[in-house]
């Protein structure tokens, strides 16, 4: 088993319910509209059961974060490699204490730490992902900078090539674009995007890879449509809606699956990619 792999059939994967008393906190996180803590619970449980389904061992994350409704995503704190986490350091001033909670989970899940970023570095695991376990893609925007990078290859090591884009400004630093929020893994050679949103390097290296692009519409990137959390090669689960990009996947011949989240997805911007963290897979 890696977890050095994007793709691979999940065995352990991490997930964060949503803290009810944090949720109170929304607007102060940025999130579109006022979660009701009930749904929230309901669907995350919910989106666990579909996880589960697919025969992924769930690990809960019980360390609280106070005060802060953006720990549901799990994705963005931490980088799992097969000799350790990498506890990040958000870009995010708000979400600084996820890092340190997510590891004290971790560990007693088994996993150890390979090194913490320090200032000033920040980096955000949603602006990353694995080509391959042995090439790691990094996007370069306002959650992650250049200090971060640089800390994240020292601590990966000669073995490990990282490869950085340079992200659009699209909206500006107060809205969150992550790497991951416009395109996601689905097989070693396919992959589902918004490619006006791509970096040109990045279209071009995918091609070099022989990996193909299922497209996004203009209209389903906003909901999320790019965002999509590989269960196993070409089974994918979705959030509702985006019913063209589902019909262009299942058309390269991925199995898709959905999950309802308007409560802890589409308010809060994080789809199951966010909501996650592989531990281990195959």
């Amino acid at each position: 088993m890696t977890i050095q792999d994007a793709v691979g059939t999940i065995r352990r994967i991490y997930v964060r319910p949503p803290d009810p008393q944090a949720l109170a906190s929304w607007r102060d996180f940025g999130w579109r509209a006022p979660p009701d803590p009930g749904k929230a619970a309901q669907e995350h449980a919910a989106f666990r059961e579909a996880l589960a389904a697919a025969g992924a061992e769930i690990v809960i994350g019980e360390t609280i974060v106070p005060g802060d409704p953006d720990a549901i995503y799990a994705y963005d704190p931490i980088l799992p490699t097969d000799r350790g986490v990498i506890a990040l350091r958000t870009g995010k001033p708000g979400r600084r204490d996820e890092p340190a909670a997510l590891t004290v989970d971790l560990a007693g899940a088994g996993l150890g730490l390979l090194g913490t970023l320090a200032p000033p570095a920040t980096a955000e695991g949603g602006d990353m992902f694995w080509l391959d376990d042995r090439t790691l893609l990094v996007g370069r925007g306002y959650r992650t900078n250049d200090a971060g990078i640089e800390q994240i290859r020292s601590l990966l090591g000669d073995g490990i090539d990282v490869i950085a884009f340079d992200l659009p400004h699209a909206e500006g630093p107060d809205t969150c674009l992550h790497l991951m929020s416009f395109i996601s893994p689905l097989d070693h050679d396919l992959a589902v995007g918004y490619l006006p949103m791509m970096p040109v390097r990045l279209v071009e290296l995918l091609r070099e890879r022989g990996v193909g692009l299922v497209e996004v519409p203009h209209e389903e990137f906003e909901t999320q449509g790019p965002n999509v959390l590989a269960l196993a090669p070409r089974v994918a689960l979705a959030l509702e809606g985006n019913p063209e990009t589902h019909r262009r996947m299942e058309a390269a011949g991925v199995d898709v699956r959905t999950f309802a989240g308007s409560e802890i997805s589409r308010k809060g911007d994080g789809g199951p990619t966010c909501l996650t963290r592989p531990l281990d897979r195959d």
